[in-house]
């Protein structure tokens, strides 16, 4: 009876623990870096709390430091635990739930995801700089700066060689959503403001992002925000 009280006590501090989730992020209009964060956390299916503080405001950087140690978005809460960084909060996310899915259950599939979410996490500096996110602008034909071509024929190349090698189990890079899929959404939302062209593959995918529901949760809010900052579109 005793170990019995002590198990139930232990499988409920466990669900208190998973329910004692936040996310800090700053505007959806903006923010590519809170979007990679927030959709992972979503696709866990586990409840949060989301506190959005706006960005490029007199008073931001203070309230950013109520808890962020970074002073940046995302952020995510966990009991005790912050962790500051959207690929650390997306792994931290999969060992949390592994029932998620959140990587491919394959190695060598599993490997290439971590690669290309890597890839976008470190570089294609040139379609950051010139083609900010705006979810809900639209400026066709712009931002088309030194680089940004060989930035887009990566990116298409990358979602078609996922496509074709992993993909068949799903609308996603491999199959079903994974962490790869949240860390290119924010390219999904540039395209789409930029008007840029894709082959076949790399449209179907486009639109199969687009039309998660969590990402037109995330538009709609977006969309529904006050707030604008001033960005030179090159």
């Amino acid at each position: 009876m005793i170990v019995a009280s002590v198990i139930l006590s232990l499988a409920a501090d466990a669900r208190a623990s998973m329910n004692d989730l936040s996310i800090v992020v700053g505007n959806k209009n903006y923010s590519s870096w809170s979007l990679r964060a927030w959709l992972a956390l979503k696709q866990t299916g586990a409840p949060f709390k989301e506190i959005v503080i706006p960005l490029d405001r007199s008073d931001t950087k203070e309230k950013l430091r109520a808890h962020s140690p970074s002073e940046r978005v995302p952020v995510l809460k966990h009991g005790g635990e912050i962790i500051w960084e959207s690929l650390a909060i997306a792994e931290y996310l999969a060992e949390l739930f592994p029932a998620a899915k959140l990587w491919p259950s394959q190695a060598s599939a599993r490997a290439i995801a971590r690669a290309v979410s890597s890839e976008i996490h470190a570089g294609f500096v040139a379609l950051r700089t010139h083609m900010p996110m705006d979810v809900r602008g639209r400026y066709p034909g712009k931002g088309r700066g030194h680089g940004v071509d060989k930035d887009i024929d990566r990116v298409a190349g990358l979602w078609r060689e996922c496509r074709n090698r992993f993909g068949s189990g799903g609308d996603y890079l491999f199959g079903p959503f994974t962490i790869a899929d949240a860390m290119y959404a924010p390219v999904v939302s540039r395209f789409i403001t930029y008007d840029v062209a894709l082959d076949d593959i790399g449209a179907a995918y486009r639109d199969a992002v687009w039309r998660w529901p969590a990402m037109q949760e995330w538009a709609k809010s977006a969309s529904d925000e006050p707030w604008v900052i001033a960005q030179a579109v090159i």
